[in-house]
């Protein structure tokens, strides 16, 4: 008995120690200082492709280096550089099967500023029939891990020029894909010369981790975006061009990094803590896109994707909802480890706005893992969504904190190894 009281009163001290950490790590002046920095005039928006999208991933990069947190095994930099490929068609022309082939009839998605393929070349063929889903078809192959001829039935003449969108925005590959617009169903020879202007975007997610003790192989992921809007000044209010974005997502941002902080200095994660800043979620999301390329699926157990926390939700303070929430068991697991706190996580109250697709979690959760955007935003009546007036002064910050507080404490089970969320299942996601 004596020893059962001795351990029931070290559990109470651990708890407490963990609590007296929180409170002082995660407090609300330093959770205006950091949301205060990311939407400060001086970084003019975070638009991607600025400056001032430079000097945020700077100021977070300086902040992961205090916490005393690493860049991920095999980087000396916190930026996850890589860029966006734009090729601007300059020409096309070609022979397939001993028939000249208008340049209207080939699209070529390609990084290759001349590309030249021919029968011996050692592309797959492939054939997008006549009935088929065109585009459903087409984006099988946009990913460019093949390279492939498409040979596209002439009865999608009207749309085959609109297959130009899948060269809009691409990541660098050494693959190519060339659709031909052709009632031929198969190749005996071809001749293709494709040339474009190709132009290259520099983007940087912002990456930190803690190494895991037992488990340094599974992952958990803590993210929000970085970028905003950046300057407008056809849509000013009161004068003011910069949409400063302090909900959207510098809000998202702060709790990631202030969460980095915290679990640098508990030092109790026994999986590996992943913490990142995504860039370009507005214009596409292809930060996340390209982060979610670096990792086997399988290893991530959890991704907790922080957006829009910098106001009460529908159900006042100390709430927030979950996206997703009916796709795996991670809320109820969340939620079990706040029993006895007045927090609570909701499922989403707005499934008609499509938050599980529209945010950073949906590329890994495509992939099946429990990845979910926590948020507290009312969206569809949210006054400052997409506006110059998101700005500091709109923001609850001891509402914010005590939300940031409480996906700590919540995440207990999945950081200890202890509790591991069902996984999406695909299959059911569009």
């Amino acid at each position: 008995m004596k020893k059962f009281f001795v351990s029931f009163c070290l559990l109470g001290l651990m708890i407490a120690a963990k609590a007296q950490d929180l409170q002082t790590i995660i407090t609300d002046a330093e959770v205006q200082r950091v949301v205060g920095t990311l939407a400060s005039d001086e970084m003019e928006g975070r638009r991607t492709f600025t400056k001032g999208i430079d000097k945020a991933a700077a100021f977070i990069a300086a902040e992961f280096k205090s916490y005393g947190i690493q860049p991920l095994k095999g980087s000396n930099s916190f930026l996850q550089s890589f860029a966006m490929i734009r090729p601007k068609f300059i020409s096309a022309s070609g022979v397939l099967n001993e028939s000249a082939l208008d340049t209207k009839q080939i699209m070529a998605v390609t990084c290759s500023k001349d590309l030249q393929v021919t029968e011996k070349s050692g592309y797959e063929v492939a054939v997008i029939a006549k009935g088929a889903n065109l585009f459903g078809e087409a984006r099988k192959y946009s990913g460019l891990t093949k390279n492939m001829i498409v040979l596209v039935d002439t009865s999608f003449t009207s749309t085959f020029g609109r297959l130009a969108q899948l060269k809009g925005n691409m990541f660098y590959s050494d693959k190519s894909v060339v659709f031909i617009l052709t009632s031929e169903t198969a190749i005996k020879s071809v001749t293709i010369d494709a040339k474009h202007e190709i132009q290259e975007m520099p983007l940087a997610n912002v990456v930190g981790m803690i190494p895991g003790k037992k488990l340094p192989n599974e992952y958990v992921i803590f993210s929000g975006h970085y970028d905003h809007l950046g300057i407008n000044t056809r849509n000013m209010v009161n004068n003011d061009s910069i949409y400063n974005g302090a909900n959207d997502d510098a809000a998202g941002t702060t709790a990631m990094m202030l969460l980095a902080k915290y679990y640098a200095a508990a030092k109790n994660n026994e999986r590996t803590l992943i913490f990142v800043a995504f860039t370009a979620e507005e214009v596409g999301g292809y930060g996340s896109q390209y982060f979610s390329k670096q990792f086997n699926p399988l290893d991530v157990k959890a991704m907790f994707n922080i957006e829009m926390i910098g106001s009460e939700s529908k159900w006042g303070k100390n709430s927030a909802f979950i996206t997703g929430y009916e796709k795996t068991d991670m809320g109820k697991i969340l939620q079990g480890n706040l029993t006895g706190t007045n927090f609570t996580f909701y499922p989403d109250p707005y499934t008609s706005q499509n938050l599980f697709y529209r945010s950073d979690n949906a590329t890994l959760a495509r992939l099946g893992v429990p990845a979910h955007t926590i948020s507290t935003t009312k969206i569809d009546v949210d006054p400052y969504y997409h506006k110059a007036s998101d700005e500091l002064s709109t923001i609850d910050i001891p509402n914010m904190t005590q939300i940031i507080r409480s996906i700590a404490l919540s995440a207990r089970g999945i950081i200890s190894g202890k509790e591991t969320p069902t996984r999406v299942d695909a299959s059911t996601l569009r």
